[in-house]
Parts: structure tokens; sequence; C-alpha cells
């Protein structure tokens, strides 16, 4: 008798800016591909990652990006990670809610109205980088802006039923694990990341496999 044909490789849709494209690193070392690698040490097959994030990309920028790319759904795994630009330009955390908000739901939408599927990484602090003191920023105030940006998307995050991973303390803890332009994470920095993002990526996973019709 044929063996059983093997499942198709599982879809994982990763929304973002710089940190989520690996800006500086081989496009093997980004933490979208690192987590691929990791998932499938754990015996879970992925597909290669459909990155949507340009470097520099804000949230409505974010929000036009997907408009203009072709992301029908429903994807097995969605990552969301955006709002490092809104806060370096300067702007409202009240309008980042706002702008977060509308792109968590249409996470939510792309991943099959599962909520459990959407996995939100935090903002990393590029206060403690070696660009940051060059261009005599004050670590404090960025730390406190960015704290005070990841309260508010943790907030929505967990009202929508997504899940919420922290890697801004792993960024603080590893802030001279950059590239070149002093400011990027490296590979090794990246890899400390997925430890922080396999777990909830499985339980994401795990989730899209049990309630799937």
């Amino acid at each position: 008798m044929p063996g059983a044909p093997a499942a198709a490789p599982l879809r994982h849709l990763a929304l973002g800016d710089s940190y989520t494209v690996g800006e500086g690193v081989a496009a093997d070392a980004s933490w979208p591909a690192q987590l691929r690698r990791q998932l499938h040490r754990d015996g879970i097959a992925m597909a290669p990652p459909r990155i949507v994030a340009v470097t520099g990309w804000t949230t409505d920028e974010l929000a036009a990006g997907m408009e203009a790319a072709s992301l029908a759904p429903a994807w097995d795994l969605v990552t969301l990670q955006i709002g490092v630009n809104n806060q370096y330009r300067g702007r409202a955390a009240a309008t980042y809610r706002e702008e977060f908000a509308q792109l968590l739901r249409r996470a939510i939408a792309l991943a099959g109205d599962r909520p459990a599927r959407v996995v939100v990484v935090s903002i990393p602090d590029w206060g403690m980088t070696r660009f940051a003191r060059e261009q005599g920023r004050d670590g404090a105030t960025i730390a406190a802006e960015l704290d005070a940006y990841n309260a508010l998307a943790r907030a929505e995050t967990a009202q929508d039923g997504a899940r919420w991973v922290d890697v801004t303390a792993l960024s603080r803890r590893h802030a001279d694990a950059v590239v070149d332009d002093g400011l990027h994470p490296s590979a090794a920095q990246y890899a400390a990341w997925v430890e922080a993002i396999a777990p909830a990526a499985r339980a994401a996973l795990r989730s899209a496999a049990t309630t799937a019709p």
C-alpha cells in the first residue's frame, strides 16, 4: 500500500519593518528564516516565510504595503512586528495604538479569523546601540517611549486574543550584537529572539492544527 501523502508545508506570513527583513544580515539569518529552521528541527514543516516588510516602514506604510501585496487567507502563522519607525519619527503613541490595532485585526483576518495563529513580537530598543550613542540620542527617553508603545501593543494583542512575545529585554541584553551599521541586530541576536518566539509559534501552529475544519 502506498504511504499517506506528505502534508503540505505550513505557511508563515511575516509582517513588519527592518527587523523582520533582517537588515544587514544574510537572508537566511533573519529571524523569520531562523524560526523556520527551528520549527523544522521541532518536526514542523514550514514553507519559506512570505515577508511583507521594508526597512523604515511605519504602521501606515505597512498597511499600504499589505494593500499592494497579494495576501489571500488563510495563513497558518502570521507574525507582526511594527512601530520602531513610528517612535523614531516622533509620532504620537495614540496614533500608533490606533494604526497597530487596525494592522492586528488585518493579521487576524489573514490567519483565517483565528487570533491564536497570530504572534505579535515587541519592538526592540535601539536606544542602547552604538548608532544611538554616536548620534547623541538619549537612550533613557527612547526606552521610555518604546516601553509605552509596547504596552499599548501588548494590551491590544491581549484584547484580541493573539499571542505576545517580548524581545525588548533581549535587545537590551544584546545591545552590542549588531551589524556594521551599529543599529540592526546581528544573526546571533536574532537567534536569541527565536528562542523566545519559537514557543509561541509552536503553540499557534498547534492551535491551527487542532481547530482547522
